[in-house]
């Protein structure tokens, strides 16, 4: 029987913060391997449009998203948890997603689907404030379709973390539940 692998793509840059609680509270429920990508902790350039994916697979730029690519290709789930910073996913975790446009050029360019397997996808957002999620959730939804997510679980959000921290939040941990459940069952 294979090992279910799930990627989490972290953009919080706080360590024991709201976000990484819930990713933990999460991985705690999972069934298989689960890998963490912090994307304030990797060496992940931004896209600079250098047009080399246009022509060739994969990505011209050198750091560590190569080995990302081979987590996306080879995982069942991918899961996007986020901080919302004026109501969208954090820089870091957008300068990430920017390098899924080898993905978009792979397909719309040279007609090669770039990831056959398809994945179950989730997205975590945690806001200080009682804002709004949407384009932070349309963002995540547009990243993790790029990664060939074909079924995406509803959004697990903690909002008013300052008043009330996710660990507190009881529907939030309902929906991880959920999440996890969803994300546990094979496609």
């Amino acid at each position: 029987m294979q090992i279910m692998k799930t990627l989490i793509f972290n953009g919080s840059p706080r360590k024991d913060g709201d976000t990484v609680y819930l990713i933990n509270e999460l991985t705690g429920l999972l069934n298989g391997e689960c890998n963490v990508v912090n994307a304030y902790y990797c060496d992940i350039s931004p896209c600079v449009d250098c047009r080399y994916c246009r022509e060739h697979p994969g990505c011209a730029v050198n750091d560590d998203m190569q080995e990302v690519y081979e987590h996306i290709r080879g995982c069942d789930n991918i899961v996007i948890a986020s901080p919302l910073h004026f109501s969208e996913l954090t820089g870091k975790l957008l300068c990430v997603g920017s390098r899924l446009q080898t993905y978009y050029c792979s397909d719309k360019f040279r007609q090669i689907t770039p990831i056959i397997k398809p994945k179950k996808g989730g997205i975590i957002l945690v806001g200080g404030s009682n804002g709004k999620p949407d384009r932070a959730v349309q963002t995540a939804t547009a990243m993790l379709h790029t990664m060939s997510c074909r079924q995406i679980y509803e959004p697990v959000c903690s909002l008013g973390t300052d008043e009330v921290p996710a660990a507190e939040d009881k529907a939030a941990s309902v929906k991880i539940h959920g999440l996890a459940d969803f994300l546990n069952k094979y496609a």
